[in-house]
C-alpha cells in the first residue's frame, strides 16, 4: 500500500477508497470518514477543499488508520467516536457501537411512551446511547441507565456530560440487581424499561466476521442460543414496571416469535415485534397490566 505519492485530499481518498475496496461495504464513505477525523472537518470542507495538499503529519495518520481499517476494525474504535441519533458520542472497544437498526428502538419508544413525565431504565447502556437519545428528545422524562460494567458507566457518564444532558442518572449494576439501592425512582416504578441486551449464540456464525470481530463479545453473546439475558430480563422487569408500563428489547431477527410467546407466557399483553429500517423483527414490545 502507498499512500505517499499522492498529494491532495482527493488522491489521498481515492487511493485509499481502492485499498478498502475488498474489506468493507462503502470504502469511499470509510476513507472520508478516516481523513474527516484526522482532519477534524466534515465531509463538505473535504468535497470543498478536494484540491487541498496535506501535511506529512496528516498524511502519515491518516495511512495509519487506513491500514487499521484494511485489517477490519471498525471505523469508530479507529477514530474513537460514532454519531446515534444525530448525537456524537464517544466509544471505545469495551463497548458495542451504536448501530442505526437500534435507533428503531429509540423510535418506538418515543412513539408508545407518550407520558410527558415518564421515568425510564435503559439496561446495559453501553456508551448511553439509548438513554442520552431518549434525553435529548424528552427533557421532563426521569432516566436511569445502568451497565455491569465501570468501564462502560464512566464511558456514558462522560457522553452525558459531553452533551449537557442532565436528566439522566448513570450507574452500575448487573441488570436490575442494585436498582433499587441507586434508583432517585419512587417504589422503582417504571413507565418504561429499554434494553439493547447481548443476544447472539456463541455458535453464531456472524461473529468471526466484520466488525463484530473487535467488539466484546460479552455485549453479544448470550446462553441458550442468545435467549438467556432477553428472557431473564423480561422475567425480572415485571417487578420493576408500573401499571401499564412499557418493555422494549431488541433482538435477533430470528427471535420474533419465540419472544412474542415467552413475554404472552409471562403475563404482558399488547405485545408486539417492530422490524427495523431493512425490515427485519427487531424490537419486541410488550405492556406490564400489573396483573401478572
Amino acid at each position: 500500500m502507498n499512500l505517499h505519492a499522492p498529494d491532495s485530499i482527493a488522491q489521498h481518498l481515492h487511493c485509499a477508497a481502492e485499498n478498502l475496496r475488498d474489506v468493507c461495504e462503502n470504502p469511499r464513505r470509510d476513507a472520508e470518514v478516516l481523513m474527516g477525523a484526522v482532519l477534524a472537518c466534515d465531509r463538505a470542507y473535504l468535497f470543498a477543499y478536494s484540491d487541498r495538499v496535506i501535511d506529512e503529519t496528516a498524511r502519515d495518520i491518516f495511512q495509519h488508520y487506513v491500514e487499521r481499517r484494511k485489517e477490519g476494525e471498525p471505523v469508530a474504535y479507529i477514530i474513537g467516536k460514532r454519531e446515534f441519533w444525530s448525537l456524537l458520542l464517544e466509544v471505545n472497544d469495551g463497548t458495542l457501537i451504536p448501530r442505526p437498526d437500534t435507533e428503531m428502538l429509540v423510535e418506538t419508544a418515543l412513539q408508545r411512551c407518550i407520558k410527558a413525565q415518564a421515568t425510564v431504565l435503559d439496561l446495559g447502556t453501553g456508551t448511553g446511547a439509548i438513554a442520552l437519545a431518549l434525553a435529548s428528545e424528552k427533557s421532563g422524562w426521569q432516566i436511569e441507565a445502568v451497565d455491569f460494567h465501570a468501564d462502560a458507566v464512566a464511558l456514558a457518564t462522560l457522553n452525558a456530560n459531553n452533551l449537557a444532558l442532565n436528566n439522566v442518572s448513570i450507574y452500575q449494576s448487573n441488570w436490575f440487581a442494585e436498582v433499587r439501592a441507586n434508583t432517585r425512582v419512587l417504589d422503582a416504578c417504571f413507565d418504561l424499561i429499554i434494553s439493547n441486551p447481548p443476544y447472539i449464540a456463541a455458535t453464531d456464525p456472524h461473529l468471526a466476521r466484520g466488525d463484530v470481530r473487535f467488539e466484546p463479545h460479552s455485549a453479544l453473546i448470550a446462553a441458550d442460543d442468545g435467549y438467556a439475558d432477553l428472557f431473564f430480563i423480561a422475567e425480572q422487569a415485571r417487578n420493576f414496571l408500573c401499571d401499564n408500563g412499557l418493555l422494549l428489547l431488541e433482538h435477533g431477527f430470528e427471535q420474533a416469535e419465540k419472544m412474542r410467546n415467552y413475554l404472552q407466557q409471562l403475563g404482558y399483553v399488547d405485545v408486539q415485534t417492530v422490524l427495523d429500517y431493512g425490515g427485519n423483527d427487531r424490537v419486541a414490545i410488550a405492556r406490564w397490566s400489573g396483573k401478572g
